[in-house]
Parts: C-alpha cells; sequence; structure tokens
C-alpha cells in the first residue's frame, strides 16, 4: 500500500514535470542557477522547487543504480528515494556551504533506508550488519553501508570535560565519608559499582544513612558542575 502511493506521487511527480521515463531526468543545474533557485523557492516560488526537484532527479536515479542495481524493486527505490530528495529540497539552507548534493545524498539514502526498516519492524531485531542487498558486482550491501551518521566528536569532547570536571569535584568538595561512599557506589576505584546495601554492610553502617550521604555528596557535585 505505502509502496504503491510512492510509486503513484513519483509518477505523478514526472507528468507534472514534463518527464516521461527517469532515463529523460534533466542535468543538473550551474551552481549559480542553483543557488538563485533555492532563494526563489524559499520565498515560496513553486516553479523554482519544481525545477530544483526536475534537475536532481538524475542523482536519485544514479543512487538507486549504484547501490541497488540489481534489486527487483528499483522503481519503487526511485519513487522512494524521490520523496527523500523533495525533503532535501525543502530542509536545504545555502548559507550553510554545504553543496546541496552531498547534503541530497544523504537524504535520499536515509529515505531509502527508513523504507526498508519499515519492511523489518514486524520481524525480529535487524543487524546493521545484514545484508539488504548486493551490488551489480556482487558485493552484499549491509545497512552499515548506507546508513548516516552524525558527526559526535563535540558532544565527546564536552563529555570527557564533564567527567574531568566531576572527578576533581569528588576529591576536592566531598569530605572523606562522602568521597569513599561515591567512589564505592559508582565504582570509581578498581572495584565495581556497589549496591547502597553492599556499601553499608562493608561501612558498618545503615542503608539509609548510606542513601542520605549519598544524596548530599551529589547535590555538591551537581553544584560544582
Amino acid at each position: 500500500m505505502l509502496i504503491s502511493l510512492f510509486r503513484s506521487a513519483a509518477q505523478f511527480l514526472f507528468l507534472f514535470l514534463g518527464i516521461s521515463t527517469p532515463q529523460n531526468f534533466p542535468p543538473p543545474l550551474p551552481v549559480e542557477v542553483e543557488r538563485a533557485c533555492f532563494a526563489r523557492a524559499r520565498e515560496g516560488d513553486e516553479e523554482a522547487r519544481a525545477k530544483l526537484i526536475e534537475h536532481n532527479l538524475r542523482l536519485v536515479s544514479h543512487i538507486v543504480r549504484k547501490y541497488y542495481g540489481t534489486s527487483r524493486n528499483s522503481e519503487d527505490l526511485v519513487s522512494i528515494g524521490t520523496i527523500g530528495l523533495i525533503k532535501a529540497i525543502d530542509s536545504f539552507r545555502i548559507e550553510n556551504g554545504a553543496r546541496f548534493a552531498t547534503y541530497a545524498a544523504r537524504c535520499i539514502q536515509n529515505e531509502i533506508l527508513m523504507h526498508f526498516r519499515a519492511q523489518k519492524k514486524l520481524g525480529c531485531e535487524v543487524s546493521i550488519h545484514e545484508t539488504i542487498d548486493t551490488d551489480r558486482d556482487g558485493n552484499p550491501l549491509t545497512y552499515i553501508d548506507i546508513i548516516a551518521t552524525e558527526d559526535t566528536i563535540a558532544d565527546d569532547l564536552d563529555r570527557r570535560m564533564r567527567t574531568a570536571r566531576a572527578l576533581e569535584l569528588v576529591r576536592t568538595a566531598l569530605d572523606e565519608r562522602e568521597r569513599q561512599i561515591i567512589v564505592m557506589r559508582y565504582g570509581l576505584g578498581s572495584a565495581p559499582p556497589q549496591t547502597q546495601r553492599e556499601v553499608a554492610g562493608q561501612l558498618g553502617i545503615s542503608r539509609s544513612y548510606v542513601s542520605r550521604i549519598e544524596k548530599a555528596a551529589l547535590e555538591k557535585l551537581r553544584a560544582g558542575l
């Protein structure tokens, strides 16, 4: 049902743009013309938006032929990829400095990947190394080959800096008993993390007392962070 909807939408789009078959896709636009079309499309110019779609359909066809050349459903994948192209055109911002072809390729591949995921949603878990197709040379194509990944270096650095700051606060902001309980509870030493009951047993105090000390210590660390 969903595939039929995609196919119908793509066929309507081709007719609307005056394209009889996928082989008749027009060439890419010159850079300056493309940028002008994006500026006009953002202002609501539907003709400019349609022109961007028309002149980038070749990219959809290229991706499908390159990665799914042996697929029996290549026509359906072109239809699905066209939806990804339209999403890319509507969300692309020329001021970011990225090349539209690079951005659009990722959106097209993601849309196709979402299609494969939808097919698997009623089944068991899917491995990212599972083969979903083969290329024209017979090499297996897996989810990890086409999945888009985000650059997390900024998040990683921030996490490392906050972790280092938290460890410093454990050493400097807590008293000896608080430090001892936090180290034992969260495995900051050589031993693994322990439950409040285990910590209480080793220190010879009640579990509720451990809980109160831990709570007070965590409040100090939050304040310091």
